[in-house]
C-alpha cells in the first residue's frame, strides 16, 4: 500500500512468512472420545424418532421437515427418559432437540412450572422463549422470559399466571427466587442449560449453585454446549445422572458453506476497510463484531454518517433498545447490526449473509461462534476477519485450531484509498457526536428519540455521492461501478 509506513510494510512481510511457516503443516482433526456418540448417518423423521403427532404437526408449521443432526442424536435418548449433554456446533438447531422432549412429556403430565431453560444472555432467552410459545402455540403453553432489564413486578406478575417453562438467566431467576413472595422450583420437572459453557464462562457459579440447591433433585436435566470445557465437565458430575453424550461436530469446527477469508491491512486503515467490505456487499445482511461496546456503538455512528443502515448491540444498551435494534435487524429494516460478543453464540438469525470480525475475536471458540452467526441451517454465508500488523499472533492460533488456512479476500487498495477522507472524517463526527451523547446523560437530559443515531434515509444517498464524485476524478478503480444500495 503505497501510503503505508514502512514498518506496515516490514508487518505484512512478516506476516505472510510465519503464516507459510507455521501453517504447511496439516493439523490433524481431534478424534472423538470414546463416551460421544457418532454423527448420525441414517436420517429419520420426527415421527420415526419418538416425536408425537402433534408435536410433528407443530415442527411441520415451523418448517422443520427433518430433524437436524443434533436432533437425531438426541432426540431418541431424551424421549427415552435420560439425561442427556449436547455437543454441537451453532446453529445446528440444538432448541429444538431440548424443547421436544420438554413438550411432549408436558402433555403426558401437565402441570405449572414444568420446566426452567437457562441461558447466558437475554436476548438468547427471548429467542428461545419465542421458539417454545411456536412450537406449543396448538396446546396453550404459556412461557415467561425472566432476565434482567425488565421490571421485577412484570415478571413477578408473569410468574403468577404460573407458567409451564421459565427462560431466564440466572442472576434475575435468583433474584425472584429470594424477593419474589410464593415463587418456588420445588415441583420442576425439567433442567435445561444452553450454552453452558459460557454460562459459567460469565461467573455465574454462584447463582448456579443457589438454583441447584431450591430445585428437586428427583428432575430430567439437559445440557446443551457448543464445547466441552472442564468447567462443563465439572458441571455435569454435580447436576445429571448418568447422562448420554451426543455429539455431531467436532471441536473448532465451521460449517462447511461457510466461505472464511482474512484481509490483512494496517491498523491506521481498519475502518476504512471495513467501510469497503460494507460497500461490496452492499444490498446484504452483515454482523459487524467488535471488542468493545465503545468500539461497537461508534463504528454503528460511523457508519450511520455515512449513510450506511447500522445499529447497534451491545451490554450497555437498556434492555428495550437491545430488543428494538436487534428486531429490526431481524425484520431486514436495517441491513448492518454492530455488536459485541453478546449476539455471537446461538442467537438464531437465518439470513445472515456476511460476518465480519472488525476486532480479533480473544478466543478461537469465539471464533468460532462468531462466524457461526451466517451459513445456518444449510445456506451459504461468508466471514471476514481484520488483521492488522497487531493480531498476527492471535489469528495464527485461530487458524491453527481450525486446522486450515484461510484464504486472504481480494480488494482494490486504489479503491480503498478512495474513501480513506470520507471515513476519516465520518469517524470524527461519530466521536463528536458520541460525546455529545455522553453529556446529555450525565446532564440528565432525555436521549433523542431514536436510539440508531439519526435512522432516517435522507443521508444515505450523501455517501453514495460522495464515493461516485471521487471515483470519477481518478484512482476508482479503472471505472468500475461500486455497488451501492439505492
Amino acid at each position: 500500500m503505497s501510503d503505508s509506513s514502512s514498518s506496515d510494510g516490514e508487518d505484512n512481510h512478516k506476516f505472510l512468512a510465519n503464516r507459510k511457516k507455521n501453517l504447511t503443516k496439516k493439523k490433524t482433526p481431534t478424534e472423538p472420545t470414546e463416551d460421544e456418540v457418532e454423527e448420525v448417518l441414517e436420517e429419520k423423521s420426527f415421527a420415526e424418532l419418538g416425536v408425537s403427532q402433534t408435536l410433528c404437526d407443530a415442527c411441520q408449521r415451523l418448517g422443520w421437515m427433518k430433524p437436524s443432526k443434533i436432533q437425531q442424536a438426541a432426540l431418541p435418548h431424551a424421549l427415552q427418559g435420560k439425561d442427556v449433554i449436547g455437543l454441537a456446533e451453532t446453529g445446528s438447531g440444538k432448541t429444538g432437540a431440548f424443547a421436544i422432549p420438554v413438550l411432549q412429556s408436558l402433555l403426558d403430565h401437565p402441570q405449572a412450572f414444568f420446566c426452567l431453560v437457562m441461558t447466558p444472555t437475554r436476548e438468547l432467552a427471548f429467542q428461545i422463549g419465542q421458539q417454545f410459545e411456536a412450537l406449543g402455540s396448538g396446546i396453550g403453553l404459556i412461557v415467561a422470559v425472566i432476565v434482567g432489564g425488565v421490571d421485577l413486578a412484570a415478571q413477578a406478575m408473569a410468574l403468577a399466571r404460573r407458567p409451564h417453562i421459565i427462560v431466564a438467566t440466572p442472576g434475575r431467576l435468583v433474584d425472584h427466587l429470594e424477593n419474589t413472595k410464593g415463587f418456588n422450583l420445588k415441583a420442576l420437572k425439567f433442567l435445561i442449560m444452553d450454552e453452558a459453557d459460557r454460562i459459567l464462562n460469565m461467573d455465574f457459579e454462584v447463582e448456579l449453585d443457589k438454583i441447584l440447591k431450591v430445585i428437586p433433585r428427583e428432575r430430567r436435566t439437559f445440557l446443551f454446549s457448543a464445547t466441552m470445557t472442564k468447567k462443563v465437565s465439572k458441571l455435569e458430575r454435580a447436576s445429571l445422572r448418568d447422562p448420554v453424550r451426543v455429539s455431531v461436530s467436532t471441536r473448532y469446527k465451521t460449517v462447511d458453506n461457510l466461505k472464511q477469508h482474512y484481509i490483512f491491512v494496517p491498523n491506521k486503515y481498519k475502518e476504512t476497510y471495513l467501510v469497503y467490505l460494507l460497500n461490496e456487499h452492499a444490498g446484504n445482511t452483515s454482523i459487524v463484531f467488535c471488542a468493545t461496546c465503545a468500539t461497537a456503538m461508534q463504528i454503528a455512528v460511523m457508519l450511520r454518517q455515512l449513510g450506511m443502515q447500522a445499529v447497534p448491540l451491545h451490554g450497555q444498551m437498556s434492555q428495550e433498545k437491545r430488543l428494538g435494534s436487534l428486531n429490526k435487524f431481524k425484520s431486514k429494516a436495517r441491513e448492518i447490526l454492530v455488536c459485541t460478543d453478546v449476539a455471537a453464540r446461538g442467537l438464531d438469525i437465518p439470513h445472515v449473509d456476511m460476518v465480519i470480525n472488525f476486532d480479533m475475536p480473544s478466543q478461537s471458540k469465539d471464533y468460532v461462534h462468531r462466524v457461526g452467526r451466517t451459513a445456518r441451517a444449510g445456506r451459504s454465508g461468508l466471514a471476514v476477519t481484520v488483521v492488522t500488523q497487531y493480531d498476527v499472533e492471535a489469528y495464527q492460533k485461530i487458524e491453527t485450531h481450525l486446522g486450515k488456512k484461510l484464504e486472504e479476500y481480494k480488494c482494490v487498495e486504489n479503491e480503498v484509498m478512495v474513501l480513506v477522507e470520507r471515513t476519516q472524517e465520518a469517524m470524527e463526527n461519530a466521536k463528536v457526536e458520541m460525546k455529545e451523547m455522553d453529556e446529555k446523560r450525565k446532564s440528565g437530559k432525555k436521549r433523542r428519540q431514536n436510539d440508531d443515531f439519526g435512522d432516517t434515509e435522507e443521508s444515505s444517498g450523501r455517501f453514495k455521492m460522495s464515493i461516485k464524485n471521487k471515483g470519477a476524478g481518478g484512482g476508482g478503480g479503472g471505472g468500475k461501478k461500486k455497488k451501492m444500495k439505492k
